[in-house]
């Protein structure tokens, strides 16, 4: 429990910290300044990991965790390679957030902030979801099968649709219009304004409400996942947290460059399926911690690269035309 109130108070700290005193204006995050907050957060992911290893190794400030739970190494690997499915498979989240803040139309300037309490409510929403799944895997172990079938049925899906998200056709933001007055006008960053003596949310609010929902439908393919590399709700629950923390410096790093990592959509089909066969394959093949998170880095790498070599290439054929 101990363990469990310094996480959140760590955790909380730095959020606070981030939008009270890093982020306390609202403006515009460059790329270079996304990059450099990308860096940080996957520090300060890292560095938690290395906290991982003394709780499970050595037992840190009286950590006891479940019975048959990993050693301090394998648990290292577990987190890691839990933070980066969930940090490769927030890459599709990014573009969906896009989509959203184009169609609302919200400045750039007052995009970080509905991304900062879009985490916080995707962090409530996501703990929840954890501690149901694994009740349900600690209650019923052929939960494995469905878990590695919702995730392959995810990589075929994605692999056959062509579809954009679409905010105007979502039943969220028909279902706002009727419990509560929206306005179509902005009011700087609040979520919240006065219309005619009224209080109205404003369309920063509903731009939220729409991230967060975008964030629990792609929950329901990586919590799956995460579950093929760990069991234990605290290496779960952590990993995913921190991954989140870093979407929004994420964000801004990638969002203006979609086009140019055109095949990171294939690198996550093929992610989802190699977790979901792993799932799958539980009781009968045991595939190595360290030889996941290697399959992972190489799937992302493959995408990267042959994103920015085809983009290289269209470069030189446009110039040299």
């Amino acid at each position: 429990m101990l363990v469990w109130i310094g996480f959140f108070a760590i955790f909380l700290s730095v959020l606070v910290l981030d939008l009270a005193v890093l982020h306390r204006e609202s403006r515009t995050m460059s790329v270079r300044q996304a990059l450099g907050w990308t860096v940080v957060w996957i520090c300060v992911a890292m560095a938690f990991g290395g906290l991982v290893y003394g709780l499970y190794e050595y037992h840190w400030f009286g950590w006891r965790p479940d019975p048959g739970a990993p050693g301090g190494t394998q648990a290292w690997l577990e987190y890691v390679t839990g933070y980066l499915l969930e940090w490769s498979l927030s890459v599709d989240n990014i573009f969906v957030i896009a989509v959203i803040f184009t169609y609302m139309k919200i400045p750039a300037q007052y995009q970080y902030r509905v991304l900062f309490w879009g985490i916080v409510g995707a962090i409530v929403l996501r703990g929840v979801m954890i501690a149901a799944g694994a009740a349900l895997i600690h209650a019923f172990d052929w939960m494995f099968y469905v878990f590695g079938a919702v995730l392959l049925l995810s990589a075929a899906r994605m692999l056959k649709s062509d579809e954009e998200f679409d905010p105007s056709t979502s039943v969220l933001v028909k279902i706002s219009r009727r419990i509560y007055p929206l306005t179509d006008n902005l009011d700087g960053d609040r979520f919240f304004t006065t219309v005619n003596g009224a209080r109205a949310a404003t369309p920063l609010f509903v731009t939220l409400l729409l991230v967060d929902f975008a964030d629990v439908v792609f929950a329901v393919d990586s919590i799956p996942a995460i579950f093929a590399v760990t069991k234990d709700p605290f290496i779960v629950f952590t990993s995913n947290a921190f991954a989140i923390l870093g979407l929004r410096a994420m964000y801004f790093a990638i969002a203006g460059l979609m086009v140019m990592f055109r095949y990171i959509k294939y690198s996550l089909i093929f992610i989802l399926a190699f977790v979901g066969v792993k799932m799958m394959l539980h009781h009968h093949l045991q595939i190595p911690h360290a030889l996941s998170l290697g399959i992972i880095v190489a799937f992302l790498a493959l995408g990267v690269l042959a994103s920015l070599w085809v983009s290289r290439r269209e470069q030189q054929g446009q110039s040299g035309g």
